[in-house]
């Protein structure tokens, strides 16, 4: 039966036998958390804590807790919590606060009062549900189109449903006005005013891919994950579903890309001495491989160009 996609979304990924029910997501997809890239990351994380004089770090949507191993190896003095929809992972240092969430758009009751904290949501939006609506020549007695919502059944085949609710079509004549297919973001506003809220000092931090309200994506961004290949988006449980966030959406002080931001923190290092190969050549490759990751992580095509969205919470 076909339903709204922030239904079948929702249920594909978080459901009894979704999608984060069964499977890790780096056997699926590489991401900064990755082998090899993750340390580049903790060390933007801790530079910023350090910045704004910060000693707790939480890493929301922490997938296996690699960053924040990262961030306890460059931070030993810094608490950190992870907020994870999946079971504590064996092996985690025992230092290392975990507490389970629901999933989505949803945050733990427990998650709140947070003082002296950096708040990270590293590829948490993205993977949040929302509504996926198409325009369509609106009744002679309505002056706009009318913005209606796109149904999906297991297969993957969509029909166009009833117009969308009146809070919805608001959002997308305000932030997404041309176009045919919307993803309308209200439902990963309002999760992110959510985290907002359980602060009560300290930088929030949402880091994704995005787009601005002047180069939306024309036919949208829904994508589907599964073995390292990008495949057809199916809510049936069986692929990661991800869509790009409207980040000038979203509350903030500051939205910065990737790359211009580890430029300003000084994480950018200079190519390593070719006199140091025959001196010591463990630095020497030690040099070259983390030059190699802040490289990867900096592309302006890749990673470089993900969004940080930053919000100063006091």
């Amino acid at each position: 039966m076909a339903r709204p996609w922030i239904e079948a979304w929702h249920d594909a990924l978080y459901g009894t036998d979704g999608f984060y029910a069964r499977e890790a997501p780096h056997a699926h997809f590489s991401t900064s958390t990755s082998p090899g890239l993750v340390d580049v990351l903790a060390a933007a994380v801790v530079a910023l804590m350090r910045r704004e004089g910060l000693d707790h770090f939480v890493d929301v949507a922490a997938g296996g807790g690699e960053l924040a191993c990262a961030v306890s190896a460059l931070a030993p003095d810094r608490d950190i919590t992870c907020v994870e929809v999946r079971p504590r992972p064996e092996g985690l240092p025992e230092w290392i606060r975990w507490v389970r969430s629901p999933g989505g758009a949803g945050l733990p009751d427990g998650l709140r009062g947070l003082t002296s904290s950096l708040v990270l949501a590293h590829e948490w939006l993205d993977n949040v549900p929302c509504t996926i609506a198409t325009r369509r020549p609106a009744p002679p007695q309505l002056r706009d189109c009318e913005v209606v919502a796109v149904l999906v059944d297991r297969s993957g085949a969509e029909s166009v449903g009833d117009p969308v609710a009146p809070e919805d079509a608001a959002w997308a004549r305000q932030w997404w006005p041309d176009g045919e297919r919307i993803e309308i973001g209200r439902a990963r506003d309002d999760a992110w005013t959510d985290l907002l809220s359980r602060i009560e000092d300290g930088l929030a931090v949402a880091v994704d891919y995005g787009h601005l309200r002047e180069a939306r994506p024309q036919d949208g961004s829904l994508t589907a994950y599964s073995r390292g290949a990008v495949v057809d988006p199916v809510p049936d449980g069986s692929c990661d579903l991800t869509a790009h966030v409207a980040v000038d959406s979203l509350t903030h002080d500051r939205l910065i890309t990737q790359r211009e931001l580890f430029t300003e923190l000084g994480l950018i290092p200079d190519a390593p001495d070719h006199g140091l190969a025959r001196t010591d050549p463990a630095a020497y490759l030690h040099a070259l491989a983390h030059r190699s990751a802040v490289t990867a992580l900096t592309n302006s095509a890749g990673p470089g160009g993900f969004w940080w969205v930053l919000r100063r919470v006091s």
